[in-house]
């Protein structure tokens, strides 16, 4: 690890081996979405491996990851979803970054860059059709629409895309989502009736893209899958064969054998009940690790699971190894594809790293090391939540890199 405490390692044949399989199922284009750093996988080298294996489309949230993307020479159309409405969109303007619109401020503000630039911008704009976050609804919408019509009568605005988010596509079948399709289908009539003539029309996320084909127009959004995370869990439509990609590893710092009663951490809220071998791990909850996950959590150590005990301090925490004959620099796996026992040794450097198993949707195996869905579960939150939360100290390290 080359004095690194912790490494993120992030197979980015799983991303390309991703995008191929929902590709697969959806039959549609697809919108790879890189933002909050890829998932905290690594935008830059996320984005060309996605867009390698057949991604057609890249999306993020603000400027400045659109920005990253053009500055590291990746030429792909993007669709950047989230501003300021005083914002300088003539950066966006200029490197060809399509500007997700959803309020009549925006548009203008757009149309205004755009005039001073004497540049068209290329914009998407964005329905509510429930989810009541951003995108226009009721009688904003038609407004958005006659206006954006307008702007590219007059050749400042072309509207390139119309879009929308469902609320809950890993329901599929529910009478909410069907009732979101068809609004979607009423806002995209309305735009049409105004004659914008647009040329993708994306609704589906990853559940949707896998579950739900009404939802499936031009482009499908993939951020989850793309990460090889099933959207459904164990409770899904059947399995789809996505591959995890990150497989967070660390190795002992410290070992000790406490006796019976020992306290461990703050508190201490954990006292052993035996006799026992104790191993600290340098990752803490400045590194993702939530303190909502105390007496759940597990790690791979060793060949098999042991629980994280006592408190989860800022740096570090304490693994209960009972009687294995644990060593300083052993590897430790908090999480990985789930499938396998990693393999590599006691060392605690770079190592093969277990790319097999089944769907991470499949329940759990106790041989083998925990999931991001398991630790999502013990903390009570998303995988989303626990991929974006991996702290910027732990070395991201890219397998199958290609520039």
């Amino acid at each position: 690890m080359s004095g690194q405490l912790a490494e993120a390692v992030i197979d980015l044949s799983a991303i390309g081996d991703n995008v191929r399989t929902v590709a697969g199922v959806a039959r549609t284009g697809l919108m790879a979405v890189v933002k909050a750093d890829a998932f905290g996988h690594g935008a830059v080298p996320v984005a060309r491996a996605a867009v390698r294996a057949g991604a057609s489309w890249l999306g993020v949230t603000s400027s400045t990851e659109a920005l990253e993307l053009r500055t590291a020479g990746i030429g792909a159309p993007i669709l950047s979803w989230l501003h300021r409405p005083d914002e300088d969109f003539t950066h966006l303007i200029t490197a060809r970054v399509d500007i997700a619109v959803s309020t009549l401020t925006h548009l203008h503000a757009v149309a205004g860059a755009a005039t001073r630039l004497g540049t068209p911008a290329t914009v998407q704009l964005k329905a509510d059709i429930g989810l009541s976050r951003n995108g226009a609804n009721g009688d904003d919408w038609p407004e958005l629409v006659t206006w954006a019509r307008k702007y590219e009568a007059e050749g400042n605005v072309r509207v390139r895309g119309v879009w929308s988010h469902l609320t809950n596509a890993e329901e599929p079948g529910s009478r909410s989502v069907a009732g979101q399709v068809s609004t979607f289908r009423d806002a995209l009539r309305i735009a049409r009736d105004a004659c914008l003539t647009p040329d993708v029309v994306h609704l589906a996320n990853s559940a949707a893209a896998l579950g739900v084909p009404e939802a499936r127009y031009d482009l499908c959004r993939i951020g989850l899958a793309l990460y090889g995370v099933d959207p459904f869990g164990s409770t899904g439509p059947g399995r789809f064969g996505l591959r995890p990609a990150m497989t967070l590893r660390t190795s002992v710092v410290n070992v000790k054998r406490v006796p019976a009663g020992s306290g461990v951490s703050y508190g201490p809220e954990h006292v052993t009940d035996r006799a026992t071998t104790l191993a600290l791990i340098p990752l803490g909850y400045a590194d993702g690790l939530s303190r909502t996950t105390e007496g759940r959590a597990s790690v791979w150590l060793g060949g098999r699971r042991c629980p994280i005990v006592g408190r989860i301090a800022m740096d570090q925490c304490v693994v209960d190894a009972g009687d294995l004959p644990v060593a300083l620099g052993d590897e430790v796996v908090v999480f990985g594809p789930g499938g396998a026992a990693p393999s590599g040794g006691a060392s605690g450097g770079p190592g093969a790293v277990s790319g097999g198993g089944g769907a991470s949707g499949a329940a759990p195996s106790e041989g083998a090391e925990p999931t991001v869905g398991e630790w999502a579960r013990w903390a009570g939150t998303n995988p989303h939540e626990v991929m974006t939360g991996i702290g910027a100290r732990v070395a991201r390290v890219h397998l199958h890199l290609e520039r």
